[in-house]
């Protein structure tokens, strides 16, 4: 547990040291074999980004250094628990672990909009406050026709 311990606290001081650098409470390392391969600390109002969470960045580091889109073998320490938007990104990333400091619950006593966003995805797609209707559906999956036929492809 001492090397969890250890990874953990470095996905805390990124977090640390981005709000001293004007980013947000958040810091995250993806592990390979007891070796970081990805850092990311959340850059949303520095880069004016939405999708700048400490974890995609963290993935996104990861896989460049590793030059591969599968981290399967790593293992990710944030210090919050993920929002659906990063748990996302961690399973298409195929991280088969995560460990976390502060809860959602956590996240959002302080302001953050997470827990709002894991209640929307909960709610039949008709209930949610953002309005979703399909728009040129059979058009659409002509390129999805298309993928499926395609032998060159590189699945993921």
């Amino acid at each position: 547990m001492e090397q969890h311990d250890f990874f953990m606290r470095q996905a805390i001081e990124l977090a640390n040291e981005n709000i001293l650098n004007g980013g947000g409470p958040f810091g995250a390392v993806i592990v390979l074999n007891g070796v970081v391969v990805g850092k990311g600390s959340n850059q949303v109002t520095n880069h004016n980004d939405p999708t700048a969470h400490a974890e995609v960045l963290a993935i996104r580091n990861a896989s460049k250094n590793l030059n591969r889109f599968d981290l399967s073998n790593c293992v990710l320490y944030t210090s919050c628990e993920p929002c659906p938007m990063c748990l996302g990104a961690i399973y298409w990333a195929r991280i088969p672990k995560v460990f976390y400091g502060n809860t959602r619950k956590d996240a959002a006593s302080i302001g953050f909009d997470d827990d709002f966003i894991y209640q929307e995805l909960s709610q039949p797609i008709e209930k949610r406050s953002i309005l979703m209707e399909p728009l040129l559906s059979s058009e659409a999956f002509k390129t999805f026709k298309d993928w499926n036929l395609k032998v060159d492809k590189k699945a993921y």
